[in-house]
Order: structure tokens, then C-alpha cells, then sequence
């Protein structure tokens, strides 16, 4: 663990700048709106070690896959999260010496994220090599209102001298991948143009011909004066500048704002790309900063409002749930069908390819309970439009008859993960697609989603099942064999417990929703039949008999479910009874000594019992607890959250909080030594789950919205806001009573500690805690 951020409610803090964890900074604070983002990188000159990366949604590249074992089924390529030319880069000159936190002293430098409004701010002294001091102020933001602008200012007070203090801001196309293979290089330089106080750079990726382009547009000031400016216009192969230099009083502060507009050709088309850069340049210039923020900070306000976890009593817990909260709301808006939620966001390049069943398993709740209803369905619409892929995908692997195999990983429904063990084997992801689709429904009620676009997805996925599965003589049972469960600490196993069981509820829920799909629209419901060929007499009898004959590992003796036959052959060690000096083992084992252990990554068994807990009584779910949480190293970002989640259901809040605190600092804390990589995340969304449906003990069951709240002993309170059935309610939690206030159209009527309770438009109603 790091802990060097200082803890506060509502900002991320770094006090004193150390090289050691500037990469880690780097992530932690990066910036995003949903259609670009930005590493926390310095807007100077930074010699020392640094992870540049600015990042365009919808734009990647197809690396080939390079392994010297090819196997048919393999993807062609893997995709890779492209580093986008610079756009916030403004060296900074000190009567000739640039300025440079990697050589130069710093003092009292203080590095801000506000998560409320949404920027960043630097602050320091910095003493040059000559023993001139500068005070520089760094503010900078990505606006979620104007989502093609990104704006800084950026201001230097020398201390100690007069003197001449220089800017020059550019636009930088000369960059490249840490992941790039033989330091390969991904984009052309196809336009470039430098005038008075603007620039503007063209570029394409070297494959497919994404398109990028960037503008800036500058101002300045000294003090409270603006200045008519004539700046040295500069050009280089891939770069393009402008050059202000002043002289500055000692305790004068010269000022300089940049507006950057961001444009694609996932927007626009090549044509028109420059033009439509100039206008968004322009545009935001116009507006200037102090009045595109104060728009940004109105749009935060506004997610904030549906978003926002409160708890009081607990700092840490508080800074963590708001860190996660920010990063989701920043990373995906839902207002492009055409995007998803990358693992990494727009604050690293590790995980190429945005989509992961992440989405599925872990976003998916936290939007439909956060967001309109409209955010949800456009990332099960981009699993729809995946469909063919999807096809495809299954065909290479020889399955047919329309059977659908979602990739692990993805740009364009495209497989482009190319470890075989994962790329064949994980293919329980297909029953995280499967229940999104059932998860978003009984949240919201939209069953016209199944006619539109579910059900086919739905037919594609139990197809794929119905030819995955393989009847054994000797069980007399159906099987699947060769896979690989969650807990990726296991490949090439059989009968994984959580695969089989995902398989058995994708074919129950897509014979239910052809029934229903039928009853409320049969027109739709013959179209479907006939584009998929489907064959009710032959396909709905197997699909009946593997869910009436599916094997399910179990230890009578234990009188728990089995990850997976032949688990308890492995050498059973406790996690507690391991050598710290060698955590987390996947950084000091080798894979062998891995794949031979009994170690969990993630939760595999106990993420089937969190997915369908209404299936089991309480023993039943603590025992398999028990079991598993003491054989699991959560070394898995996605751990931590469903272990919590089960752990307040079973009563042992003291595990139930520990696995919250790992999961909502495993960023800020670098739990897995690896935050200088990028941000996890898709698993924040599972931050957001420990709180609302561990401690808040929400479940959503036959139409109807469940509470049962606990509160941990380190809180005096907490609440949260969730939407069900379009009703927008508030849950607020302490030790005397809950409370829950409606801010809905319409009375609701949900059940808290298994008491119906009536709520009112405008009302809200207590219940005593328990």
C-alpha cells in the first residue's frame, strides 16, 4: 500500500511532490468526460519518469497478435487503447531555464483533485537552478458540458527577480505507447496549421484511419490586465506552437489560458474534421475558461445530485466511495450506444480494448440505479449491435446454428484477447450479458427491450450453451469441460461450478422470454424466428434437458458447493497461513505454482451465490462464505465488493467493511502495487455495490425494491439515492432509524426489513434500525 494522499471528503490531495509516486499521481487524478481524457501529466517540461497519455473514446489499433504458438480460433489481432497526441503541453522558461519539477526544488506543493467540481489544481514554489523562485498555479479541467473542450490555466509569479518568463503552448503528435511493440509508432501527421494565438493538428492512426484532430486557442494576462498578444508562431515535424514571453515583475503573475477543442472522425466526417475543430476551438474560446468551468461545475452538481454516497463519521470511507463515483460518471455518460466502459477509463493504456464482462457484471447496477434508463439500455445496445460479431467469434470455434460467443475483451464485438486460456476458456462472460439484460428489466420495466433487441442476444447466448455442454454416460449428467471460471488462478478445468450455473439460468430465462416476447408481440416475435431460424421443437426440448440434468460439483462432507471437480485435491492452505513477503503471489509465484494452489483471484463460487442469492438461505450462504472468502488473495480488482456484499448479508460487518475499504482505496491505497498503470475502473462500480447493496441490503425481486440496511460502527450515517421503476428515492441510514424520502412522480411502495412501506411524491416515511 501507498498512502500519501491526504484524506478529505470531497479531494484527492497530494502535499510534497516525490518522483517515487508521480506515475501513480499520474492515474489517480486523471481527467475525463466520457468522450476524452487526460493523465494527470504536467503541462511543463517533465524529464523524469512519466506515462503520457491523453485518450479519444472510440479511437484504437489493431496489433497483431504476436505469439509463436498460433492456434486456430485465435484472434487476428489485440487492441490497443491508443496514447492521442498532446494537447496540454505548455512548456514554461525562467529567463531561459525551463522550468522542470524532475531538476528543479519544489516547496509546498500541493496537487488537487476536487471531485465535487471537477478539475485539477497545481500549486508550488519552484527554485530554479540560478536561485530564481516562482510560485506557478496549474488549474485545468475536461468539460462534461462542452465535451469537445478541455481548458487550463496556467500561472507563473516569480518571487524573487524581475525577469522574463516565457510560454509556449503546443499541440504534439510526435507521441507513442508504453505497450508499443519495437517502439512502433501509430499515427500520421495529416494536417498542421499555426497562426496568431491558435493551432490546429490533424492526425490518423496508421490502421483503420481513425482520425484526430486538435485545436488551441491562447490568452494572457498580467495581474487583472489582459494582453494583446503576437506570439512567436512555431512549427515542427508534429508540433505546432505558440511562443509569449514577458518581462514580469517581481510578484506579478502572468497568465496564460488555453482552450483546446477535441475532435474525431468517430463524429465527424474526415472532411469536415478541421472545420468542425476550429468551431469547437472557437467556441469554447469565446466563452473563455472562468465561463466554461462554471458550466462544468453545474453539469458535476447535476450528477452529483443522483450519484452522490454521503457518509458521516468516516473520512476514508467517504473520500473512497466519491473517488470511485467520479471516475464512473467521468469515464461513461451514456450518451453514445457506440462506447462502453474501458477497464482502464482515460487514465491508462494496460487492459487494450474497451468492453470486459466487467460492464456487465459490475456497471450495469450501478447506472441503472444512478443514471436514466436511457444510460443502461445503450450499453445493452452495443451489446445487440456486437451481435454478428459475437456469431462470428463462435463460428471460429467451431460452433453453429446461429450460437453466440461475446469476446472477452473488444472494440468492435471483434474477439482481441489472445491468451487462449481466457479467449477460449472464460466463457461465463456470455452469462453476464445474459443477465444484464434481466437485471435492466426488473429494474425498469422496459420488457419492450426483450422484442427490440434482448431476446435475439438472448436465443445467440443459449445456443452457444446448448453446443458448449457435453453429456457424460458415465454421470448421466451434462457437463462442460476445458474452462476457465473467474478466478483466472484456474484454467482448463471442468464443471466450474459458477459457468455451469450461469449456463443452466441463460437457457431458463430465454425459453421465459420467448414466451413473454410472444404474448406482447407476436409480429415481432415471428421476425425473430425466422431471422434466426430457430427450430421451437428441436432446440426447446435440449435446452430443457441440460437445465433438468446439469452436474453441479458439491462436497457432501463440507456441504458446499465446489468451484470445480477435483478442488479439493489441491493442497489446502489458508491465505492467512501464507508468507506476506510473497503477496500478492501472482507478482512472486510462478504460474504453475499458481494454477497447483487452491488460491482464488476473485470470487468464482460466491459470485454465482451473489448473482442468484435468492436461490439460497442464509446457512447455505455462509458456509460457502466461510469456505471460500479465507482461500481468496482478492488479487482480482473485482474481489473485494461481492465479498463485502455477501459478507454484510451474512452478518459479519467487520469483514464487510474491511473488503469496503479495499475496494473503495484500492486506487488511492495502490492495494496491488499497480496504480501506476491506470485506474481500475469498471470495479469502482463495485465499490457502489458494497454500499448499496451491502450495507444497504438492496435487491430488487418480482417487481418489487428491498432494503436492509445495516451501518457499520466506524458511521454515524450514510445515505444514497437510487432509481427503480423510474422513481427517484433517497435512503438515508444511522443507528436509530431509516429514512426514506421520495423523489419520485408517483407513491412507490417497497419493502424495508420485509415491512411493506408507502411513500409518498415529495414525502419520506422512518422505520426503526435493527
Amino acid at each position: 500500500m501507498k498512502e500519501y494522499l491526504k484524506h478529505d471528503e470531497w479531494c484527492i490531495i497530494e502535499e510534497g511532490f516525490n518522483p517515487d509516486n508521480h506515475q501513480s499521481s499520474e492515474s489517480i487524478f486523471s481527467l475525463g468526460n466520457g468522450k476524452m481524457g487526460q493523465r494527470a501529466n504536467f503541462e511543463e517540461t517533465y524529464s523524469g519518469p512519466s506515462l503520457q497519455g491523453s485518450y479519444v473514446a472510440g479511437i484504437y489499433y489493431p496489433d497483431k497478435t504476436r505469439v509463436g504458438w498460433w492456434k486456430n480460433g485465435y484472434p487476428e489481432y489485440f487492441a490497443k487503447v491508443l496514447n492521442s497526441p498532446n494537447w496540454i503541453g505548455i512548456d514554461v522558461q525562467v529567463d531561459g531555464h525551463y522550468l522542470d519539477l524532475y531538476t528543479c526544488k519544489t516547496e509546498n506543493f500541493k496537487r488537487t483533485l476536487n471531485m465535487k467540481e471537477g478539475y485539477l489544481l497545481r500549486e508550488f514554489t519552484a527554485t530554479m537552478d540560478d536561485g530564481k523562485k516562482v510560485e506557478i498555479s496549474a488549474k485545468r479541467f475536461v468539460s462534461m458540458a462542452d465535451t469537445e473542450n478541455g481548458a487550463i490555466r496556467y500561472s507563473v509569479t516569480p518571487l524573487n527577480f524581475d525577469g522574463k518568463i516565457a510560454f509556449t503552448a503546443y499541440l504534439d503528435g510526435d507521441v507513442e505507447n508504453e505497450d508499443s511493440n519495437y517502439d512502433e509508432k501509430f499515427w500520421n501527421i495529416i494536417e498542421m496549421e499555426a497562426h496568431n494565438g491558435e493551432a490546429y493538428l490533424v492526425t490518423e492512426t496508421k490502421k483503420l484511419g481513425f482520425r484526430a484532430a486538435f485545436g488551441m486557442k491562447i490568452a494572457a494576462s498580467i495581474g487583472d490586465s489582459k494582453l494583446n498578444i503576437s506570439p512567436e508562431v512555431l512549427k515542427k515535424e508534429s508540433w505546432v506552437a505558440n511562443r509569449i514571453e514577458r518581462t514580469v515583475k517581481e510578484g506579478e503573475c502572468f497568465t496564460i489560458d488555453k482552450i483546446a477543442g477535441v475532435c474525431s472522425s468517430h463524429n465527424y466526417s474526415k472532411d469536415e474534421l478541421l472545420s468542425a475543430t476550429k468551431k469547437v476551438t472557437a467556441a469554447g474560446f469565446n466563452k473563455g475558461f472562468d465561463a466554461l468551468l462554471l458550466e462544468h461545475i453545474k453539469m458535476w452538481a447535476d450528477k452529483w445530485v443522483l450519484s452522490d454516497i454521503c457518509i458521516k463519521g468516516d473520512v476514508a470511507a467517504q473520500q473512497g466511495i466519491r473517488f470511485n463515483i467520479f471516475h464512473l460518471n467521468q469515464t461513461y455518460t451514456g450518451e453514445d450506444e457506440r462506447l462502453n466502459v474501458g477497464p482502464k477509463g482515460f487514465t491508462g493504456e494496460k487492459y487494450g480494448g474497451s468492453t470486459y464482462w466487467d460492464t456487465e457484471a459490475y456497471c450495469v447496477p450501478f447506472y441503472i440505479a444512478t443514471a436514466p434508463s436511457e444510460v443502461t439500455r445503450n450499453l445493452l445496445v452495443y451489446r445487440y449491435k456486437h451481435l454478428e460479431n459475437a456469431i462470428k467469434n463462435a463460428e471460429k470455434l467451431g460452433f453453429k446454428n446461429g450460437a453466440a460467443l461475446y469476446p472477452m475483451v473488444t472494440m468492435n464485438g471483434e474477439e482481441c484477447h489472445n491468451e487462449w486460456e481466457i479467449t477460449f476458456e472464460e466463457i461465463h462472460r456470455n452469462g453476464a450479458i445474459a443477465f444484464a439484460i434481466h437485471n435492466y428489466i426488473r429494474h425498469t420495466n422496459d420488457e419492450a427491450y426483450l422484442a427490440e433487441y434482448g431476446l435475439e442476444v438472448l436465443m445467440g447466448i443459449s445456443r452457444f450453451w446448448s453446443q458448449r455442454v457435453t453429456f457424460s454416460e458415465e454421470r448421466q449428467k451434462y457437463v462442460m469441460l476445458g474452462v476457465t471460471g473467474p478466478n483466472e488462478y484456474e484454467n482448463n478445468i471442468n464443471n466450474n461450478w459458477y459457468t455451469n450455473k450461469m449456463a443452466v439460468w441463460c437457457l431458463k430465462y430465454t425459453i421465459e422470454a420467448l414466451a413473454k416476447v410472444k404474448a406482447m408481440n407476436e409480429t415481432r416475435y415471428n421476425e425473430i424466428i425466422a431471422k434466426t431460424s430457430f427450430n421451437y421443437h428441436e432446440e426447446i426440448p435440449r435446452w430443457e434437458d441440460i437445465i433438468g440434468n446439469m452436474h453441479f460439483p458439491f462436497n457432501e462432507k463440507l456441504n458446499v458447493f465446489m468451484q470445480q471437480d477435483g478442488f479439493m485435491d489441491k493442497e489446502q492452505i489458508l491465505v492467512k497461513d501464507l508468507n506476506p513477503a510473497e503477496r500478492p503471489i501472482n507478482q512472486y509465484w510462478s504460474w504453475d505454482r499458481i494454477l497447483r494452489s487452491c488460491y482464488i483471484k476473485q470470487a468464482d463460487t460466491l459470485q454465482g451465490i451473489y448473482v442468484f442469492e435468492e436461490e439460497y438461505d442464509l446457512e447455505t450462504i455462509k458456509r460457502n462464505f466461510e469456505f471460500y472468502e479465507p482461500r481468496t488473495v482478492h488479487e482480482s480488482s473485482l474481489s473485494p465488493c461481492v465479498h463485502s456484499v455477501l459478507a454484510a448479508k451474512i452478518g459479519d460487518y467487520d469483514k464487510a467493511y474491511e473488503m469496503y475499504l479495499r475496494t473503495s482505496r484500492l486506487d488511492i491505497d495502490d492495494y496491488n502495487h499497480e496504480a501506476h498503470e491506470g485506474l481500475h475502473i469498471t470495479s469502482m462500480a463495485g465499490t457502489w455495490m458494497a454500499i448499496v447493496e451491502g450495507f444497504g441490503g438492496k435487491r430488487v425481486h418480482d417487481g418489487q425494491l428491498f432494503l436492509n440496511p445495516i451501518i457499520p460502527q466506524q458511521w454515524q450515517e450514510y445515505s444514497f439515492r437510487i432509481s427503480f421503476m423510474g422513481n427517484d428515492l433517497e435512503v438515508v441510514v444511522n443507528n436509530k432509524e431509516i429514512s426514506i424520502i421520495s423523489h419520485a412522480q408517483n407513491d412507490i411502495t417497497l419493502n424495508v426489513f420485509e415491512q411493506e412501506v408507502k411513500v409518498s411524491p415529495g414525502q419520506s416515511t422512518s422505520i426503526d434500525a435493527k
